[in-house]
């Protein structure tokens, strides 16, 4: 990431020496030797970040750094001073600066500290693009994720504010939902990215198995070791580790997990030294942790070190306005893996593919789209290239539409639409009109119940309980 950072600091020397480290690293580097001359320079050219001493003549870097806070909330302002303490830290951090390094400084953390103010700095971009883009141009993917409904977009806000972070994260979401792309993103926009990704899957392997997987082993520790071994967080060292499925982890492994997270070493089966490590950790789950822990199947501390960012991925029943975008995605992908023109899809393959709950999310569907591209001999996917049970489904639905009154009724044959449009109708009616009450029949939030409101212009008739 080339940059534009201006360095105010009444000692030229060390100016001199940041700027060429800076430059060194590809960034365009300015200087300041004053205060007000760091203000005046902010006001005529666009920078990225500012690098301020606390002790200026003139103007202090401090008092710099309130304006800058004021005038310029997304500039990063990194503090410096050779006077350091905790005051003055925690006053700097108070003025809005991003971070606080004391002279003499490490160049090594300097470079750190710069790349990570500068992540911090493309996310703020990257936010207000979506804000601007939300209402008449939603984005529709970040990375490999699809969407663009509002329960996406949120997601996409919390990837980009925490992914320049340090913090833990966990994703929580049915199975097929997409939690290892999400933590993907989360690596993908982080200062760790051109480090390590290492993924393990925590449900899949025995204990012995998942400890040794993870922090390693020494030549003879049990009987298969032939060599000293390194785990994953050893092989993540600066990146990230995504544990998936998290949950299902035994209580020894969540005790040695704790420590990983509390004091940033391990120490591999076997062996007797403590090796430090710097990984950051993503983890998943479809478990309901809380109630795990309230059950005392999960450790209450590893809970709260997990759970520091909380990202909850909807199941896809939920976000019914991304499976067309969905749909798109996977036919292009499986038309050019199979060597096959793109295909278009009829409106009534359409309906079913909406009409769906997919209970295996993202997971199912793209297989649906993959056998449908892979079995189809036409430029059309009709109904009868989607699976027997989408098709059973809808046809089971069929002896008994429902009437304009929210009824039952049989010889109507309305449309799909307007069949779903009834439902909702007889269910809010059922509900006498209460809001939560229809939501918790449907097994949906409420958003995305307003949202189906509005689609089918339904106007709730009591007030939201």
């Amino acid at each position: 990431m080339n940059a534009h950072i201006l360095i105010a600091d009444d000692d030229e020397v060390s100016c001199q020496l940041f700027a060429e480290a800076l430059t060194a690293e590809g960034h365009r580097v300015e200087l300041a030797t004053s205060g007000d001359e760091a203000l005046s320079r902010l006001a005529e050219n666009g920078h990225d970040l500012l690098i301020i001493d606390v002790r200026m003549p003139g103007t202090s870097g401090l008092e710099v750094t309130r304006v800058v806070h004021e005038k310029y909330p997304s500039l990063p302002v990194v503090v410096m001073t050779a006077f350091g303490s905790i005051e003055t830290a925690v006053e700097a951090i108070h003025e809005g600066a991003f971070d606080f390094i004391s002279k003499p400084m490490n160049l090594a953390e300097l470079k750190k500290t710069v790349l990570r103010a500068l992540a911090q700095r493309a996310i703020h971009r990257r936010m207000a693009k979506l804000d601007h883009q939300e209402e008449e141009d939603p984005p529709q993917q970040l990375g490999r994720i699809i969407g663009k409904s509002p329960a996406m977009l949120s997601v996409y806000k919390t990837v980009a504010r925490v992914a320049a972070t340090r913090s833990t994260v966990l994703i929580l979401g049915e199975s097929g939902t997409g939690k290892e792309l999400i933590a993907r993103a989360i690596h993908q926009h982080s200062p760790r990215a051109d480090n390590p990704f290492v993924a393990v899957d925590c449900g899949a392997l025995t204990e012995t198995l998942l400890e040794s997987e993870l922090f390693g082993h020494m030549r003879g520790s049990f009987t298969g070791a032939l060599s000293d071994k390194k785990g994953v967080f050893e092989d993540a060292q600066g990146g990230t580790c995504f544990l998936d499925e998290i949950g299902g982890i035994s209580a020894n492994m969540q005790a040695r997990l704790l420590r990983v997270l509390q004091e940033h070493e391990i120490r591999r089966v076997g062996g007797r030294d403590w090796i430090d490590v710097d990984v950051r950790v993503v983890a998943a789950t479809n478990y309901n942790l809380a109630q795990a822990m309230a059950n005392g199947e999960f450790r209450q501390d590893l809970y709260y070190r997990l759970n520091v960012v909380a990202i909850h991925l909807p199941p896809l029943r939920e976000r019914v306005e991304d499976i067309p975008l969905l749909v798109q995605h996977f036919l292009r992908h499986y038309s050019q893996s199979n060597g096959k023109s793109l295909p278009t899809v009829s409106d009534e393959a359409m309906e079913l593919l909406c009409g769906y709950p997919w209970p295996g999310n993202i997971r199912e569907l793209e297989n649906t789209i993959e056998r449908a591209v892979a079995l189809s001999y036409q430029p059309i996917l009709t109904p009868e290239d989607l699976p027997r049970n989408l098709r059973e489904r809808e046809e089971a639905k069929s002896p008994g539409p429902i009437a304009g009154n929210g009824q039952f009724t049989i010889g109507d044959t309305p449309s799909l639409e307007e069949v779903k449009k009834r439902y909702l109708m007889h269910v809010l009616q059922q509900a006498q009109g209460n809001v939560s009450a229809t939501a918790r029949i449907l097994s949906i939030d409420r958003r995305s119940l307003y949202r189906m409101l509005a689609r089918y212009k339904i106007e709730p008739f009591v007030k939201e309980g």
